[in-house]
């Protein structure tokens, strides 16, 4: 008579051990930054603010992208505010800024100007832009160059499709706010926390970093801290090519070499804004968020900018 012998007993699955954070990480965490408010057309405007309270070198505000916020370059700025100040704004609608009935670069624009001037980052500052930060950058670039010592655009793609045709568009009715699901447990958005575009992140320490300071208590638990409504929707509508190629200020892009949005058909295309002094730095095994994949070499990205530009 045949039979199967019953099954060996199988050991537990075991949970995978989480990556302690490295030495950097947790020196840069320590170096705390200033929390500061702003009004900026009646919303209440939150940056950080790093380094010594005046400097010889020319300060820098880091921008962040969409429905992100200032705590994301809270292990990058510390590398750069022991001689200069450092500055990283919640653009309205995100992080602990207030939220506005409608969002725009003309809001936007406003709210770079005033923590410019609140945060004292000297007479001509440096500003470095990720993604949705980037364009940013560039519409605030296309009147104020001229008060930069330089901008830095991260991951922020163009293309010729993005162009405007100049046609005139419809009236567009946007839709009721939506709201932020509420959570319970605030351990449970840490797990489902993702960036957009999606992407692995092998430096688990900083994803979780990352969600963790993404979330806020509310009415019932917790909930994100971004407002749904501030979407990016009709920004291509603006000629930012042109912002880009008029800025009299010197420039440089980074960016990652396996980005989602930044393929080499947006290397081509926008290989022939930059050049030997205006350089582009691609970032070797970084996704669209490069601070996120690869935080030592993009220090490192920007250092080599700054020496090139003497700033």
């Amino acid at each position: 008579m045949e039979y199967e012998l019953p099954p060996e007993p199988q050991p537990e699955p075991q949970a995978e051990p989480e990556m302690e954070p490295p030495y950097w990480f947790e020196q840069a965490l320590k170096v705390e930054p200033a929390s500061h408010h702003v009004q900026v057309m009646d919303c209440d405007i939150h940056y950080l603010r790093w380094g010594p309270e005046a400097s010889e070198k020319p300060g820098i505000l880091f921008i962040h992208g969409a429905g992100c916020h200032a705590r994301w370059w809270s292990f990058i700025a510390p590398f750069f505010c022991s001689d200069r100040p450092v500055a990283a704004i919640d653009l309205s609608g995100m992080g602990d800024s207030g939220w506005r009935e409608s969002y725009g670069s003309r809001f936007h624009v406003a709210e770079i100007e005033a923590v410019l001037a609140d945060a004292n980052l000297g007479e001509k500052p440096i500003i470095v832009g990720h993604s949705f930060g980037g364009f940013m950058t560039m519409c605030y670039g296309k009147d104020n160059a001229a008060g930069l010592s330089g901008a830095v655009i991260v991951d922020s793609p163009l293309r010729p499709e993005n162009k405007p045709t100049g046609e005139k568009r419809r009236i567009y009715d946007p839709p009721k706010r939506p709201d932020n699901r509420v959570f319970t447990d605030p351990e449970e958005m840490v797990y489902r926390f993702r960036t957009i575009p999606p992407q692995y992140c092998d430096n688990e320490y900083i994803m979780q970093f990352i969600a963790r300071s993404s979330l806020k208590a509310c009415e019932g638990g917790y909930t994100w801290k971004f407002d749904p409504s501030a979407r990016v929707a009709g920004l291509h509508d603006e000629p930012l090519e042109d912002y880009l190629r008029g800025m009299s200020c010197r420039k440089a892009m980074i960016y990652g070499s396996e980005s989602a949005i930044f393929g080499p058909d947006v290397v081509d295309y926008m290989s022939s804004i930059f050049d030997a002094g205006n350089p582009m730095i691609c970032v070797p095994d970084a996704q669209h968020h490069i601070a996120m994949d690869q935080p030592l070499a993009f220090v490192t990205a920007l250092r080599a900018i700054f020496v090139s530009w003497d700033v």
